[in-house]
């Protein structure tokens, strides 16, 4: 079974790293590359995670912050999720490992019942 992943926006801490520390700070440059975004559409996508974003979007913002895709966007494992171990196969042929399988019941058989 995989993992269910998630990801971490750091897109306010990239900013921090370049001196941008006022979310209006992305306004200009974003429509110099053809994107017109409110003030409060980019506060948002400055501090909350952005559950959708447009390709050209995220293009012109790792162009402003000169950066790199992984820079922004961090893939983690998520919450409440756990990697199981995967299963090994037994060498020389498929042993069953004890478990749930050993311990299921046996169908019963009703014989010689007169009615």
């Amino acid at each position: 079974m995989t993992a269910k992943l998630d990801y971490q926006w750091h897109l306010r801490k990239v900013m921090a790293d370049r001196g941008m520390f006022s979310t209006t700070d992305l306004i200009a440059p974003l429509e110099e590359r053809g994107i017109s975004l409110s003030s409060s559409q980019v506060y948002r996508l400055v501090v909350e995670r952005p559950e959708r974003l447009s390709l050209k979007v995220l293009m012109a913002l790792l162009d402003i912050l000169d950066c790199r895709m992984n820079d922004l966007i961090e893939p983690v494992r998520a919450a409440g999720t756990a990697a199981r171990p995967r299963k090994k196969a037994a060498a020389g042929g498929a042993a069953p490992e004890p478990g749930l399988g050993a311990l299921r019941p046996k169908r019963a058989r009703i014989t010689g019942v007169d009615q």
